[in-house]
């Protein structure tokens, strides 16, 4: 899944409001270690936060979209430094709204 409609993702940024970060993105980037992590955690979690390292936003937004991208997650939002990611697994514990 790495598509979600905007219904979808105010859903999901509801439910992650609450959340709290479960990985954080160091200075060295997506790293081997910090792809198992993402994989674990989404694996476990379905929908969670992401501490991502100071940059632009134009980085961060990179960095999101390839982090999601390499455990198979949709990337559902990022403010501040604070990016949300999911994942549904099977059978999944969200159900999301028709698009």
């Amino acid at each position: 899944m790495n598509t979600l409609t905007t219904r979808q993702r105010k859903y999901l940024k509801g439910l992650a409001h609450h959340l709290k970060p479960v990985v954080t993105i160091g200075g060295k980037g997506l790293t081997d270690a910090v792809v198992a992590e993402l994989e674990q955690g989404v694996a476990h979690h379905e929908l969670m936060k992401i501490k991502l390292p100071a940059g632009d936003k134009a980085e961060r937004e990179a960095l999101l979209q390839s982090a999601s991208e390499a455990v198979n997650a949709a990337p559902v939002n990022l403010i501040g430094r604070t990016g949300v990611i999911f994942r549904a697994a099977k059978p999944s514990r969200f159900t999301l709204p028709a698009e």
